[in-house]
């Protein structure tokens, strides 16, 4: 296979930036934070600017964090405007990038196969970077990082350690350039996919560099990792087997929806199942409109940030795989009820519908009269229609309207965060 030049892109201190273009600022000079100012001081900041991270806050920072004597904007999230502008963003790739040589990785960076173009357009990479670079600042007034590298992981390496260091705010790294100059580069977690955890773990051994990896005994590293340790080692010589064309071949073999919410303060264990059987809910409806069933459920409850409790998890199977609230709500809550313990207070929670499959696999169950889920199957429609019709706040079930209820508000939302106007 031929050598692969590979780009990742990304939109730096995204949301941010966009805040401060609709105000007419410059974002490279002015203190901004994301934040809902409806909450806490220990909400956390959805990003924060360039000039804030110069003062040693981290981008994803409480809001309790910063200085008092630091002047800022606030800019509560407005999720919808972050997409349309990624939205916009993407047609700027799709003017020099076929999409089939396109991969979103995150709503603010891109990765970019970009071998066949540089000869198309006569440039190096690091031109042609600089070209897409400069059309995105044009068009949107937001600033782009870029890291290039002769395969994806160097190529995110290359973004996250080089391109910040460099005038253009653009890095390059290949396998050599990468053991010469961070073969020694601390800490382990400035890395791709090293994380706390495992820094910490080779630490204990005396692993502190990408050098030291490379050089370890690789059955040492098997019995500590087991078979992730075959990425580690990869990793640390700067190789990654995996290409754009494997990306886009890639098929899950089982499919599960989920959704999570954090809650805005402390709830009881009572205002902590309401708001698990509303998220049921609206997955429910969720399947159905996709014609959709699951056969089990999982859910993860954590408990309030002060008490330093490991998270209670549990899965629950169903009897059939269904998408009626009918079955499903019962099952969540005798879940909830069975993993979480009474005494402490929640405030993180998850919830996933597992090995879903098309509706056409759905059988009826023995433990619900047909007629029941056939009438059940009618309300969940007729619900689906109001809602797209005239919004999801349109239609509500009794326990939407309860004091510790989210479902109104997080209807409101866009990824778990303010929509915007």
């Amino acid at each position: 296979m031929a050598d692969r030049i590979y780009m990742i892109i990304d939109l730096k201190s995204f949301y941010a930036s966009v805040e401060c273009v609709e105000r007419g600022l410059d974002p490279m000079t002015t203190n901004l934070v994301v934040a809902d100012p409806d909450r806490t001081k220990s909400t956390v900041c959805l990003a924060i600017t360039p000039p804030m991270k110069e003062l040693g806050l981290h981008s994803r920072c409480r809001v309790f964090q910063i200085p008092e004597g630091v002047h800022y904007i606030t800019a509560p999230p407005r999720m919808q405007l972050y997409i349309q502008y990624a939205a916009d963003i993407y047609s700027i790739y799709l003017k020099y990038i076929s999409k089939e040589d396109i991969h979103v990785y995150s709503i603010d960076e891109v990765f970019l196969d970009v071998a066949d173009y540089i000869s198309m357009y006569r440039m190096d990479a690091e031109q042609l970077a600089r070209t897409i670079m400069e059309d995105i600042l044009q068009e949107t007034g937001v600033r782009a990082t870029c890291g290039i590298g002769t395969n994806l992981y160097l190529a995110k390496v290359a973004l996250d350690i080089t391109a910040k260091h460099s005038p253009d705010f653009i890095g390059f790294l290949d396998e050599t350039s990468y053991q010469k100059n961070l073969w020694n580069h601390r800490p382990l977690t400035d890395f791709w996919r090293v994380g706390k955890g495992t820094a910490t773990r080779l630490a204990q051994y005396g692993i502190y560099t990408m050098k030291d990896i490379a050089h370890a005994k690789e059955d040492f590293l098997y019995q500590l990792f087991g078979i992730d340790a075959e990425l580690l080692i990869d990793h640390a010589w700067g190789r990654e087997p995996v290409t754009m064309a494997d990306i886009k071949a890639y098929h899950s073999k089982e499919n599960s929806i989920g959704s999570g919410q954090i809650l805005p303060c402390d709830y009881s264990f009572v205002d902590g199942r309401l708001a698990v059987r509303e998220m049921m809910d609206l997955l429910c409806l969720d399947l159905v409109e996709k014609q959709l069933v699951t056969s089990s459920i999982t859910l993860q409850v954590g408990y309030s940030n002060g008490l330093h409790l490991n998270s209670a998890r549990g899965t629950a199977a169903l009897p059939t795989p269904s998408n009626a609230d009918l079955m499903l709500l019962p099952a969540v809550t005798t879940l909830y009820e069975q993993i979480v313990d009474p005494r402490y207070p929640v405030r993180r929670l998850y919830l996933t519908c597992n090995r879903v499959v098309p509706e056409e696999y759905h059988q009826y169950s023995f433990f619900v009269a047909e007629e029941d889920l056939t009438r059940n199957r009618k309300l969940q429609e007729t619900m689906i229609n109001i809602k797209k019709r005239f919004g999801k706040n349109a239609i509500l079930k009794g326990m939407n309207l309860e004091e510790h209820a989210t479902t109104r508000e997080r209807n409101q939302m866009t990824g778990g965060h303010r929509s915007g106007t």
